[in-house]
């Protein structure tokens, strides 16, 4: 049994980082006045798109449960910081059932 908490331990650390990648990289084509498009660089696009695709499928839950939050012309994603928030408190959690 505790192979398998160190596993989830080792996924959910690994999935902080990947989520973390995505935050990073969002800000990154933010700033390059959003390069994805044709003059892109490509290669940031292509680690952008991966990161997306690996993240997406657990923010867009919780983004359809979350409220939006108008800050000027825009509004502020806040998933991915409460899916890095829950990833700590699943980790926690695991760390806690592991001890004898």
């Amino acid at each position: 049994m505790n192979i398998l908490a160190e596993g989830l331990l080792v996924f959910f650390q690994i999935y902080y980082f990947i989520l973390l990648g995505r935050i990073i990289m969002s800000w990154v084509i933010m700033g390059s006045g959003g390069g994805m498009g044709p003059g892109g660089n490509e290669t940031i696009t292509s680690i952008y798109r991966v990161l997306y695709g690996l993240t997406e499928p657990l923010l867009a839950p919780l983004r359809t449960v979350l409220p939006s939050v108008r800050m000027g012309m825009g509004s502020l994603d806040l998933s991915p910081i409460v899916l890095l928030i829950l990833l700590r408190i699943m980790q926690q959690i695991i760390i806690q059932n592991i001890r004898f």
